[in-house]
């Protein structure tokens, strides 16, 4: 308790203004599983580039808890004037809030800009205190938003743990699915498809032979092997996907050359050669204990290449490399027949005003119940011999 009257909270406009060697005490403890996505080198990175600033829509506020005249807690925040890149959806909540004479934006966003990846917000470290030290952070935001006459602050993709926390603190709770592979500790690659249905798994082995069948060749790159001349190749890949399925990519060319500067030994890159050409390839990142696996891309399409390099490979390195699970991304049902399981994910929100507040539990109410039906009923649609509707006995 002492702690907390002594703590103070500031606001940072750049993750440069503070230690690097601080902030990741606090995200990266030797205690728990390395999480690329909150490292300062990471979200520096995206900051450099100039993929988050004013002009983009996402102007760093990340807040800093003091005690004793050092960071005891971090929160990786963001004032946005949109919705765009979070990937937990809350344009409805704009659009009827703006229809009620309300501004929704400006607002605070706790998340790691583009990224839907699952994990921990509140960084606080593994020192005694935490859970008091989260509530200030939550306290912190708030009073943030209040200051600013913000609609709203949210925090997205928010481990499970704390969401819960949240939740007792009086945020607004809200669920949503992605679909992760969970290694059971195979020993190799058939290993895991004894584990599926005979129709699954003949399905399997027929795309990973069709994916290569046109004379192409599959590369790993990673720590000091990646150069630039992949990272030209993979960023013509990521601009492709990018403009056809989001209009404007969110990331520019200069973010992965000062990624692969900050963090090498993170990177994996899945690339795909044909005739000594680079025409395909996927970017991972590797954390202390999942694969995760976040863009694509093609030059030329070849059938079933997708799954071949962005999930029979990410399971392959799971396995080889001993990690627990492969993170997809978001979205994607397709998922599931190659063995990626519905999985929940959790935001926690507070809205200013009261009446708009009391509307929004009424939906997450509803929506978290349709969302663990869902869920359930996806899962029953697995692969696995034990969840297959047609698994056989062998």
């Amino acid at each position: 308790m002492a702690e907390q009257h002594a703590a103070i909270v500031k606001v940072m406009p750049e993750i440069a203004s503070i230690a690097a060697a601080d902030w990741d005490r606090l995200a990266n403890p030797p205690e728990v599983s390395f999480d690329p996505f909150i490292s300062h080198a990471f979200l520096k990175a995206l900051e450099d580039a100039g993929t988050v600033t004013r002009r983009t829509g996402w102007v760093p506020q990340h807040l800093v808890l003091e005690g004793k005249g050092r960071p005891i807690g971090v929160m990786p925040c963001y004032l946005k004037t949109h919705s765009k890149g979070e990937y937990i959806f809350d344009y409805g909540w704009a659009e009827a809030f703006e229809r009620a004479g309300g501004s929704y934006y400006p607002k605070l966003q706790c998340a790691v800009p583009f990224t839907p990846v699952p994990g921990r917000r509140l960084l606080v470290g593994t020192e005694p205190g935490g859970a008091d030290r989260e509530t200030l952070l939550l306290a912190a935001a708030q009073e943030l938003g209040r200051q600013n006459n913000l609609s709203s602050a949210h925090i997205t993709f928010l481990a499970e743990d704390q969401w819960q926390r949240a939740g007792g603190a009086g945020l607004l709770q809200r669920t949503d699915k992605q679909f992760h592979w969970e290694n059971a500790g195979y020993t190799d690659f058939d290993a895991f498809l004894e584990t599926l249905a005979s129709r699954k798994r003949k399905q399997i082995r027929k795309e990973r032979a069709e994916a290569l069948s046109n004379g192409l060749t599959i590369e790993h790159v990673t720590g000091s092997d990646l150069t630039e001349a992949h990272w030209d190749a993979f960023f013509a890949f990521y601009m492709d996907t990018g403009n056809r399925k989001w209009g404007r990519p969110y990331l520019n060319r200069q973010f992965f050359s000062l990624l692969g500067e900050a963090m090498p030994e993170r990177c994996l890159l899945v690339m795909v050669k044909r005739d000594g050409r680079y025409i395909a390839g996927a970017l991972n990142m590797i954390g202390g204990d999942c694969l995760y696996g976040r863009y694509w891309g093609a030059v030329e399409q070849h059938p079933c290449l997708h799954f071949e390099v962005c999930y029979y490979q990410a399971i392959d390195y799971a396995i080889t490399h001993k990690l627990a699970r492969v993170e997809a991304g978001a979205q994607g049902e397709h998922k599931l027949a190659r063995g990626y399981m519905p999985t929940p994910t959790y935001s926690a929100h507070w809205i200013a005003d009261a009446g708009f507040r009391k509307a929004v539990a009424r939906y997450l109410e509803d929506e978290r119940r349709h969302m663990e039906q869902h869920r359930a009923e996806l899962a029953g649609y697995g692969p696995y011999k034990k969840l297959s509707a047609d698994a056989e006995a062998e």
